[in-house]
């Protein structure tokens, strides 16, 4: 029987965001700001909870009895090591498509003196806290990353969502270790392990019927906090931003486009309609919670359920990716270096730009310990380029909007990757059909 559209998920998703997106933008013109402030954004803050609530447990049950269930070690090095490789590969297309766009489209001339002026004293402090973490973030030597990686004490870790990294290490390790004891020894605890991750999904599916709300929580309580009581504040930011905001959205088009797409049609027998419908849920949750990690229980859930993925292959790549694959925050980064350049009138050679590409591709595989990970690094690749790192302050005003636009970018990367590599281990069957 064919469902009406209404009843769909990523109907009903986007139904919420137009209407948050609707009723913020009311909200700012007739002064309901303190009212969704205190009515509205609770429960949108709720909904990111509860997501982030079943993150890790998640990903460590489903990783490790994913893990245990391989007959041969090998295998899982195969697929770290595919896995691992794409993700790189694409963050580096990614770099080099936003750096030729901002480069041809040279969005910072188009930024009036005066407004300049004002962004920069209206978000100076924001830059100076932004710079203090630069400074901490710096200190940390080039393994660190590694470091970072291995807990000391994995009830720390798995206390902390931000510590996802280390959750998959010790889940990795904790399934490959039970591959080398005895059977009947593991089963007890593979058995465990099995039945959290049967528990986790169901809370995932309980917890997506209230999307459509959580969205419209969340997008209202975000136009709110941009606008406050006065929506000439955005129209005023676009104006100015405008054209750099344009070039950031088409850059991040284009990397779905072209490098998303190619990898889909030529590695996956997928087409690219059945998949881009089939990962619009993780989409807009992506775009309403500016967050890989808090989308990490749905973007597994599409995985397995409307792409097909294995679990094996979805439990190791969709959180890794939510790690380390940071295509579109890269990608924004290089723009974002760029335009602050422009706009305070400095040339950047073709030195100043590869150093951009190296260092915010090495930035997208160790940052994940860093609060404000995207900004906080921005502020290392303008300083490593001899750019004044107070420019932020310039970007500071429209980069909320952005961050929901580059998550998107993330999370797409995240799933097809998982689909490419699936298909490659012949563990992509076909998606449950819908209820």
């Amino acid at each position: 029987m064919t469902i009406p559209w209404y009843r769909k998920l990523h109907w009903q998703i986007l139904i919420g965001l137009i209407l948050g997106l609707i009723y913020g933008i009311a909200a700012a013109v007739y002064g309901w700001s303190e009212f969704t402030s205190d009515w509205i954004a609770p429960w949108g803050k709720i909904f990111i909870n509860l997501l982030t609530l079943i993150a890790v447990p998640l990903v460590l049950a489903s990783l490790i009895t994913g893990v245990a269930s391989l007959a041969d070690t090998r295998r899982l090095s195969r697929i770290g090591g595919r896995t691992i490789f794409i993700y790189l590969c694409t963050t580096l297309v990614a770099l080099i498509i936003g750096l030729l766009l901002v480069n041809i489209v040279n969005p910072g001339s188009a930024v009036p003196a005066d407004m300049r002026e004002r962004l920069m004293q209206t978000y100076q402090d924001d830059a100076a806290s932004r710079q203090d973490a630069a400074d901490a973030a710096r200190q940390r030597g080039p393994l660190q990353p590694l470091v970072d990686m291995v807990p000391s004490n994995v009830f720390a870790s798995v206390s902390n969502n931000r510590a996802m990294l280390q959750v998959v290490f010790f889940a990795l390790f904790a399934g490959v270790t039970l591959l080398m004891i005895p059977r009947e020894k593991g089963q007890p605890l593979i058995s465990f392990f099995d039945s959290l991750s049967e528990l986790v999904i169901k809370m995932v599916e309980t917890i997506m019927r209230i999307a459509p709300f959580g969205v419209f929580c969340l997008l209202a309580s975000t136009i709110t906090d941009i606008a406050g009581d006065d929506p000439s504040q955005i129209v005023e930011l676009l104006r100015a931003l405008g054209l750099y905001g344009g070039v950031v959205i088409a850059a991040l088009t284009a990397h779905v486009v072209i490098t998303y797409a190619t990898l889909l049609v030529f590695f996956t027998p997928k087409r690219l309609g059945e998949f881009f419908s089939a990962v619009t849920p993780a989409q807009l949750v992506a775009f309403s919670t500016s967050s890989s990690g808090a989308t990490l229980p749905v973007t597994m859930d599409v995985a397995e359920k409307k792409l097909g993925v294995s679990e094996e292959v979805s439990s190791f790549v969709l959180p890794l990716g939510a790690t380390i694959n940071m295509d579109g925050t890269g990608l924004y980064q290089a723009v974002a270096a760029v335009f602050i350049a422009q706009t305070i009138g400095l040339d950047l050679d073709l030195t100043a730009q590869v150093t951009i590409v190296l260092t915010a591709l090495l930035a997208s595989i160790g940052t994940a310990a860093v609060p404000s990970a995207g900004i906080v690094m921005l502020v290392i690749i303008l300083e490593s380029i001899s750019v004044p790192a107070a420019g932020i302050a310039l970007i500071l005003g429209i980069d909320r909007i952005l961050d929901m636009c580059r998550t998107v970018v993330n999370v797409t990367g995240d799933l097809t990757v998982a689909t490419v590599v699936a298909s490659a281990e012949g563990q992509l069957r076909k998606p449950e059909p819908e209820e």
